[in-house]
């Protein structure tokens, strides 16, 4: 046990840039921003300078780095399993960012097209997929390191009071609704299997998925002794966006999806007979907007995530506030808006940060463990694998 933590963190893009600011926000714990690495060296010095995230060295030098006790991969889904077992066996834990594991043309060498990526059998996309995270897995459990689900939803202010108020109620969650949607990625690499691994549904969708396993296993433990689980998928998914209808039309969404689905549901059937409903869309104007409904027996909640009106403001014209930015996804200030007052806090991602740290100061069990990232990778390649056959695929199969 220690009340100190030195962090490495690989990757400076957006989320790399949360995680700087999180990470130097955690109380309690002594963390000390070591290092950062990227794709290229010029890059993590780059970050470094700017968000005083220790110094830039390269991907090897940070993973050779013996005093580095946690490693932050904030970076392409494709290269989670290489990095994850590299740490490991290098003694560090890692955090790895949801997805935990994709499939994104294992199997088909390193010059595969995205078209060719996109025609592999879902099935086939369902087992390596598995099979990544499940090795991930078992190489922190092998050399004695400790994995972190970065799903930062779990932390949101909203959804940990309302799994205390759920605990303290004599109602079982009947229920669930999640969505995460915004107008779409207009970076090329969201779009198409080769880099990303899936679509809306997986990029967006894995939050609230994420969010409903997480909050049925600990109503299963508290009723019953054993988690709530699901048992099968029903899923569609595809790209309204292709539609013949909207060729040459003006469109402020993105558009350009290579195989992949803009739009994505999947009904989790639950073993004691509830439902979690998730979608997962690129196709909403107006900012990023995360939401969970839980329907009890006895109770409701509503969590919103993003937008909410904690703050609301006006402007005349965008461009009034300077360059202040207002939230994720949104297109400008004029009119009104919601601005987070603290976008950090309300997504999760602050308390995500804040628990790793002290579950792993404290040597217990990652409250956000890898284990939650291996059951959300089945669920959401079980539901590729239901859109693409049209059925139910239930998880044994």
């Amino acid at each position: 046990m220690t009340d100190s933590l030195r962090v490495g963190l690989i990757g400076s893009g957006f989320l790399a840039r949360t995680r700087a600011r999180c990470w130097a926000r955690v109380h309690g714990v002594a963390v000390e921003r070591a290092a950062v690495a990227s794709s290229a060296r010029a890059k993590a010095d780059e970050f470094a300078a700017r968000t005083g995230f220790g110094r830039g060295l390269s991907v090897d030098e940070l993973l050779a780095e013996e005093s580095i006790d946690l490693v932050d991969l904030c970076v392409p889904n494709r290269v989670h399993r290489e990095l994850t077992e590299r740490a490991a066996a290098a003694g560090k834990h890692v955090l790895c960012t949801k997805p935990l594991a994709a499939y994104w043309g294992q199997g088909l060498g390193d010059d595969a097209s995205a078209e060719s990526v996109a025609a592999v059998d879902r099935q086939d996309m369902y087992l390596r997929a598995l099979a990544d995270a499940n090795a991930m897995v078992e190489a922190c459990g092998a050399a004695g390191v400790k994995l972190f689900y970065g799903e930062n939803w779990i932390f949101a202010p909203a959804v940990q009071r309302a799994a205390q108020l759920q605990a303290a109620s004599n109602g079982l969650l009947l229920e669930m609704r999640g969505w995460e949607s915004h107008s779409g990625s207009h970076s090329p690499y969201s779009k198409d299997w080769r880099h990303t691994g899936g679509g809306a549904l997986l990029r967006l969708g894995a939050h609230p998925i994420g969010a409903m396993l997480w909050l049925k296993r600990r109503e299963g433990l508290r009723r019953r002794g054993t988690p709530t689980v699901v048992t099968s998928v029903t899923a569609e998914v595809a790209d309204p966006t292709a539609s013949a209808i909207l060729d040459g039309a003006r469109t402020a969404v993105a558009t350009g999806w290579k195989g992949v689905e803009s739009w994505g549901m999947a009904v989790l059937h639950f073993d004691d007979g509830t439902r979690g409903t998730v979608f997962g869309s690129d196709l909403m104007l107006g900012g990023m907007q995360s939401h969970l409904s839980l329907m009890g027996s006895d109770h409701r909640f509503e969590c919103a995530l993003s937008p909410h009106d904690q703050l609301r403001a006006y402007a005349p014209d965008d461009g009034t506030f300077g360059s202040e930015y207002v939230m994720e996804k949104v297109d400008g200030q004029a009119g009104w808006s919601t601005p987070l007052p603290d976008e950090d806090w309300s997504s999760g991602q602050q308390g995500l940060l804040q628990a790793v740290a002290e579950d792993l100061t404290a040597d217990r069990e990652p409250r956000c463990s890898g284990a939650l990232g291996l059951d959300v990778t089945r669920i959401v390649y079980a539901a590729y694998v239901s859109a693409a056959e049209g059925r139910r695929v239930e998880l044994e199969d």
